[in-house]
């Protein structure tokens, strides 16, 4: 590679949330992920693993937050890698409630060492009911014959330096960066997923599902309907309004969780922060506000072990309290669990869907993400212990342009239906 070249690699580099191993091919990943196996007692190997921390923080400008930046974010829509083929139909809902999805967060993941992982994010979805995320706890211990239903997803996207929707240049982010063709029309009211359903009067707004389409007639489409009917009716060009309507359009709904860029740090680099004095649970603060999303957790563990796992989690937090991720795509990596149950065991970690290969444990979300959401403490409000996400050791390809990766959620108590 020539040095103009080099330099931008390294520029594409500095948007990734982590270093990589670049020396590791997927062919050695999945060697080893076969055959290594971490003891979870030993903590000293643990610590000895570099992670990355995400910590979020209003974007100075959003267009910082636009896909041809390669963000990663949390709240607000998603920015799609690859704006057209989006997952859809059954992938896009709970599959408890059979509502659309909610974009939680996703994370530009690339990597290098494999020409078509260049480009690479992954995308965490999950339904607002706690009711669902309650029964999701009880279908992912179900065997691996058995499709268990979900309220939590997780999708990978990748693609090739060189394709059709960027330049294979580094961005500039001065505001000069666009994408090379637009994506697909997304729902008017959510806008998340693909707006499949098209508006029988104005046919310009489009939705992702039924019960959009009717929230947004009841907020407010009614009245902007005939207008925008009007409208498209005086136009030269019809169908060129319909194409352009969901990049030009706000998004009608108003429940989506606030949006935020997600920066990263190393967690070495806090190694010399003290936490706080105090006990666990006031040590875990927010800039200045306690975290109650974090607090309630200790007061619903019951056995000594999880009080146990709690203090070590607490510890190990509490040199960065505000982080909401914790990143790792280490072979020995594994997630920083706050309690002792309800952890999967090696079994209960599925092969690749797509190529069968091994998962291997790369990303985690933690609970202090819903303190920056406003989510409520109330009693059914929205809650976890921990979000952890494996994904294909190999990052495998296919004809599939977002693939489902696994997804094991932590409740902070094992609650019954």
């Amino acid at each position: 590679m020539d040095t103009e070249g080099a330099d931008d690699l390294h520029d594409f580099k500095s948007l990734r949330i982590m270093p990589l191993e670049e020396e590791d091919d997927a062919e050695e990943r999945n060697d080893e992920a076969d055959t290594e196996e971490v003891d979870e007692e030993d903590e000293e190997e643990e610590e000895a693993i570099s992670v990355t921390l995400g910590f979020v923080e209003k974007p100075k400008s959003p267009r910082f937050l636009l896909r041809e930046l390669f963000p990663c974010k949390a709240g607000g829509v998603p920015a799609w890698l690859d704006p057209v083929d989006l997952p859809s139909g059954q992938a896009s809902l709970c599959d408890i409630c059979k509502e659309p999805l909610q974009f939680l967060l996703q994370v530009y993941a690339p990597l290098f060492e494999k020409a078509s992982t260049f480009h690479r994010t992954l995308f965490v979805f999950m339904c607002s009911s706690m009711s669902c995320l309650l029964q999701d706890q009880h279908e992912q211990w179900k065997r691996k014959s058995e499709k268990p239903n979900r309220s939590v997803k997780v999708f990978r996207s990748q693609m090739h330096r060189s394709n059709t929707f960027y330049s294979s240049e580094p961005p500039m982010c001065d505001g000069s960066d666009k994408p090379t063709i637009s994506g697909a029309a997304l729902c008017s009211w959510c806008g998340t997923w693909k707006g499949e359903k098209v508006c029988g009067n104005c046919r310009s707004a489009r939705y992702c599902s039924e019960k959009h389409q009717v929230l947004h007639w009841l907020l407010g489409h009614k009245s902007d309907c005939s207008r925008i009917k009007v409208s498209s009716s005086s136009s030269s060009a019809p169908n060129k309004t319909q194409s352009n309507f969901s990049a030009s359009c706000r998004v009608a709904c108003n429940t989506l969780w606030p949006e935020f860029e997600i920066v990263n740090e190393e967690e070495s680099s806090h190694d010399a922060d003290e936490p706080e004095a105090g006990n666990s649970a006031t040590s875990l603060l927010s800039k200045g506000h306690v975290d109650e999303t974090m607090n309630s957790l200790m007061d619903k563990f019951e056995g000594s072990d999880d009080r146990k796992s709690w203090a070590s989690f607490q510890e190990r937090i509490g040199k960065a309290p505000q982080q909401v991720l914790r990143y790792c795509r280490d072979l020995k990596a594994k997630p920083l669990w706050p309690m002792s149950s309800g952890r999967p065991s090696k079994v209960d970690i599925p092969t690749c869907k797509y190529c069968s290969g091994p998962l291997s444990f790369e990303f985690q979300v933690l609970p202090q993400l819903l303190y920056y959401f406003g989510v409520r403490n109330d009693p059914d409000s929205l809650d976890w212990a921990t979000i952890a996400v494996w994904t294909c050791a190999a990052s495998c390809e296919g004809s599939v342009r977002y693939k489902e990766e696994f997804v094991w959620v932590q409740l902070s108590s094992l609650s019954t239906i």
